[in-house]
Parts: C-alpha cells; sequence; structure tokens
C-alpha cells in the first residue's frame, strides 16, 4: 500500500470523515479530496498559528469590561479557571483524536465513535454550526465595521453605510474561499494571528501609556438585577473568550500519522497548543488587566474607545482587526465547507463547480446578508453562543472523555469531569439569561440594514 493511502487508511468502522450516517466506502483515499484532510503535511507549528487564529478576535477588546462587571476577584479568578479548563479539555480531544489506530479527524466523528452513528451526529454536528456560522456573520459584521472606521478616521465621510462595507468585506471572503484546503491558510492564519496579537498590543500599552484615571473605581458596575445580569453577562463573555475547541480536532487532522507510533498526531500537536495559549494568556490577561486598572468601571465595552490615543493608532487597530477576522472567518468556513462538499459526494453530486465555487460562494453569501439584515448580530450570539461554545469548549470534551475512556467511577478523573460538566451547563444558562437581559434592555436601539 503506497504512503498516501496507507496514512489515509485510518478509519475502520462508524462514520468515516464525518459521514453523515452511512457505512465507510471502500476506497479510504476518497479523504484526500476533502478540504479539513487533503492535506496532511501540517508542521507543529501550524497548529499554533491555527489556535491563535481561531481562539483570539476583536471580543478580546471588551474584556476590561467584563472585568468592570465582575470585578478584580472574580474576573482574575474567571479568567484564570476558564483558561486552564480550556487547556485540559482541549488536551483530551487532542488525545482522543486517535483510538485504536482509527483518527477522529472531526469533531463529530468522535462524537459519532462516542454516541453511535446518529446520535453522535445530533450531539455534536447543531452545536459546532451555532458556533461556526455563528461567528463567520459575526466577522462579516465586524470586518465591515471596522472597514467603515478606518475609512471615516483617515478623511472619508459616513455617506456609505455599513451594509455597503460589509459587501466589500464579503468581497475578499468570496475570493480567498476558494483556497483548497487548511493547510492551504496556513500564510492567512499566520498574518491573522500576527494581526490579533498587535491589536491586543496596541490596547493594553495604550492603556498603561495613558496611566490610571483620575478617582478610578473597581466596583462592579450596576445595582440589584442590572448588576446580577451584567455578571451572568461577563461570565459568558469571560469563558466563551476560549472557544477555538469546534476546530480543535480539524486542525489536529492536517498533521501526518508516524507509522508504529501510537497516536502519534498527538505530541506536535500539544506543542503547537503551548506555544498557542502562551499568545492567548499575553492577548488576553494584558488587555483585560491592564484595561481594567486603567479605567476601572468607567472603561467602555471596547478599550479602543477609552483610552487617549492619536487618530492614526485608531485606525491601525481598525485595520489590524479587519485583517484578522478576514483569517478567521476562513478557519471557521473550512469545517462547514468539509461538511458540504462530503454530503454533497454521498449524494452522488461529484461538480467541483458545484461543490467549491457555487456552494462555498453561497455561504459566504448568506453569512454577509444576515450580517447586513442583522447588523447587531453580536448580542444575538451571546444567547446563540452560551448553546455553542459552552458545550463545545467545556463540558462536551468532559462528556465524551466520561463515555470514551471510562475512568473509574472513584478515581480524581471521573469526579473531577462530572463537576466539570455541572458547573459548565450552569453556566451556560446563566450566560444565556444574561445575554436575554442584555438584548431586551437594547431592542430600541437595533436597526436593521443600516
Amino acid at each position: 500500500m503506497d504512503a498516501r493511502k496507507q496514512q489515509n487508511f485510518d478509519v475502520e468502522g462508524g462514520a468515516p470523515h464525518g459521514g453523515i450516517g452511512t457505512a465507510p466506502p471502500k476506497d479510504f483515499d476518497e479523504e484526500a479530496d476533502l478540504p479539513i484532510t487533503a492535506n496532511r503535511s501540517a508542521k507543529w507549528w501550524y497548529v499554533a498559528v491555527h489556535n491563535v487564529t481561531a481562539m483570539v478576535g476583536a471580543g478580546v477588546l471588551g474584556l476590561p469590561y467584563a472585568m468592570a462587571l465582575l470585578g478584580w476577584t472574580g474576573g482574575v479568578i474567571v479568567l484564570v479557571l476558564a483558561y486552564l479548563i480550556s487547556v485540559w479539555t482541549l488536551w483530551q480531544l487532542c488525545y482522543m483524536h486517535e483510538i485504536d489506530g482509527r483518527r477522529m479527524n472531526r469533531y463529530h466523528e468522535l462524537g459519532q465513535y462516542a454516541f453511535g452513528k446518529t446520535a453522535g451526529l445530533w450531539a455534536i454536528v447543531p452545536f459546532q454550526l451555532i458556533v461556526m456560522i455563528g461567528l463567520d456573520i459575526v466577522y462579516m459584521v465586524t470586518g465591515g465595521s471596522s472597514l467603515q472606521q478606518f475609512y471615516i478616521l483617515c478623511g472619508g465621510t459616513a455617506s456609505f453605510g455599513l451594509s455597503a462595507w460589509i459587501v466589500v468585506f464579503a468581497a475578499t471572503e468570496l475570493i480567498s474561499c476558494q483556497l483548497p484546503n487548511f493547510n492551504a491558510l496556513f500564510i492567512v492564519s499566520l498574518v491573522a494571528a500576527v494581526t490579533s496579537i498587535s491589536y491586543s498590543t496596541i490596547g493594553w500599552v495604550s492603556a498603561v501609556a495613558d496611566g490610571k484615571t483620575a478617582d478610578v473605581s473597581y466596583a462592579i458596575k450596576g445595582d440589584g438585577t442590572h448588576k446580577l445580569m451584567g455578571i451572568f453577562n461577563a461570565l459568558g463573555t469571560c469563558v466563551f473568550a476560549y472557544g477555538g475547541h469546534s476546530v480543535v480536532l480539524e486542525i489536529q487532522a492536517t498533521l501526518p500519522s508516524k507509522p508504529g507510533i501510537k497516536n502519534s498526531t498527538f505530541k506536535p500537536y500539544m506543542w503547537g497548543v503551548a506555544l498557542a495559549y502562551a499568545a492567548i494568556a499575553y492577548c488576553y490577561f494584558c488587555v483585560a488587566f491592564a484595561g481594567y486598572w486603567a479605567f476601572g468601571n468607567s472603561v467602555k465595552s471596547n478599550i479602543m474607545l477609552s483610552v487617549a490615543h492619536p487618530t492614526w493608532l485608531v485606525a491601525v487597530a481598525n485595520m489590524l482587526v479587519v485583517v484578522h477576522v478576514f483569517g478567521s472567518y476562513q478557519m471557521y468556513a473550512m469545517p462547514v465547507f468539509d461538511m458540504v462538499e462530503d454530503l454533497s459526494r454521498r449524494k452522488g453530486i461529484k461538480s467541483r463547480f458545484f461543490t467549491r465555487v457555487v456552494m462555498r460562494s453561497v455561504f459566504v453569501v448568506f453569512t454577509a446578508f444576515i450580517g447586513i439584515t442583522l447588523p447587531f448580530f453580536g448580542d444575538l450570539l451571546g444567547f446563540f453562543g452560551a448553546f455553542g461554545f459552552a458545550p463545545m469548549t467545556f463540558w462536551m470534551p468532559s462528556v465524551i472523555w466520561l463515555v470514551v475512556m471510562k475512568p473509574k467511577r472513584n478515581s480524581f478523573d471521573f469526579w473531577a469531569n462530572v463537576i466539570n460538566i455541572i458547573v459548565f451547563v450552569a453556566v451556560m444558562f446563566l450566560a444565556a439569561i444574561g445575554s436575554i437581559y442584555s438584548i431586551v434592555q437594547s431592542a430600541s436601539n437595533y436597526k436593521f440594514y443600516q
């Protein structure tokens, strides 16, 4: 058997490469034609880059505001615990990437292995699509609004509305969506990772340079119901900042297997994760703590709105956000493209033009249309995201671990996972309640087709 066939002969039984309830094909080399597994030549540093791009988003600039809703003690505890637990659950997913010589190249394949062919799909895919499609809609709005701000700061007028700028941003994604597979995204992802670290640096350095505001207060914002709902909302903001787990196994699938070495992708993947999480810690903790230190509970929802800085710096920060979300969009779109191509092939549709050009373009247009229609979708994602980020990142890996690895009931491993599931299911509902409250409070300001 040649090396490529041997590399692809890694799924036995169950539903291969995300198969939607079908038996495995005789020719396992079909994997080589799908976007996630077409190229398995990635290196460990690819893993680092992709994880930074998937994890660190423009939302990092809102972490100081979340700190203002939680206070020093609550904010530090939530951010640090969420960081540590997300590393743990990511480790669990990566460890289960290969079981008994079988590679789980997609999150829902692992779900099918744990729960069965049909139940596994329903346990994973809806949550995963909430994250991937939801984030791509938010990226459309973020990219368009940042382009608009950049244009205005450079001397342009506000005559072009947000909708027009979302269309401009969508046009760039229409071109980049034709990149064939995950590994082809490396340069795009590298640039996106660098820009995310850059605008995070601008945010916290600007705050420190401004110094602590006179009469700064660190009392938790709000009172009564408003204060409680703010805590719930901030809890979701901090916890769901670690939302890259939806594409963890898809990224790991790009690494090559080494014959004769059990779970050979695990070690290089964790090297990449170590570097990525060092960068994530730098971005999240520096921005959150420096921003809250400087402005206290008066900090605005985006730290760049609070710092006193020259116009050119705001313009640069906005363009860095544009470049970052350009890359992040494709990071979350590629698994969707993979699902569409796999399903189309199983329905007998073999036209590469249809699956690559038509369907990918339809996806970009769809996310742009929703972004234009609902430019406040980011607020809605707080609600839907509670039912996407919490399962995919925090409690679903623990559920699968208990089912697949079967730790002894009297062991620390067992009870740690059980407690983790209970805590983050509760966080999921509390964050959803806080988000609903925020949406109701802001509903009068929402405008369609801006």
